[in-house]
């Protein structure tokens, strides 16, 4: 197996090394993966909560998978419940709120779904929206879609990490990765 080329950060006190994976032709992302990374979580969860310690939420909302366990961790520290968008539909989630979205990881088009059973802890609450990276916006424009549908009231939104020179001074992360583009001269 070839060695693949990392880039170091420093996460809520933690030194780890993103694996650099191509997205688009000359394009490449340093990967934050935390599944299976308990530290990582822990840290990242307490680092943010304590950010957001202030903020008058009543519920925590995330996009299914890679920020399971960061959302989890996070309502434990909190006191607040927390409500997983899903990715596919199944028969027992009733009449889900759904909303389309393109994830720059996939490169495909995704719907995230909120069961029938968690639209009674959206609907006039206040919600901070979590994520594990917010590269292109294009999860949280679908999770921002689905909390309005349920009449909720999105009053902040955090990640770990932001990715890239886009202006994301609305959301409370803990640091940003950088986008490397490769020059073809």
């Amino acid at each position: 197996m070839t060695k693949r080329e990392t880039y170091t950060v420093e996460v809520a006190g933690l030194k780890r090394d993103f694996p650099l994976f191509e997205v688009a032709p000359g394009v490449r992302i340093a990967i934050f993966n935390m599944l299976g990374d308990t530290y990582v979580v822990k840290a990242s969860a307490a680092a943010l909560a304590e950010k957001l310690k202030d903020v008058p939420a009543e519920v925590l909302v995330t996009a299914e998978a890679k920020s399971i366990p960061l959302i989890y961790e996070m309502s434990a520290l909190m006191g607040l419940p927390y409500v997983v968008l899903r990715k596919t539909y199944k028969s027992y989630m009733g009449e889900a709120i759904r909303a389309e979205t393109v994830s720059i990881t996939t490169g495909k088009p995704q719907t995230l779904y909120l069961d029938e059973k968690d639209q009674r802890l959206i609907e006039d609450k206040n919600v901070i929206l979590i994520d594990d990276v917010i590269s292109t916006g294009s999860t949280l424009k679908g999770m921002e879609s689905v909390i309005n549908t349920a009449k909720g009231n999105i009053i902040s939104i955090a990640a770990v990490f932001t990715e890239g020179d886009s202006d994301w001074s609305h959301v409370t992360a803990l640091g940003n990765l950088p986008v490397f583009i490769s020059k073809n001269d």
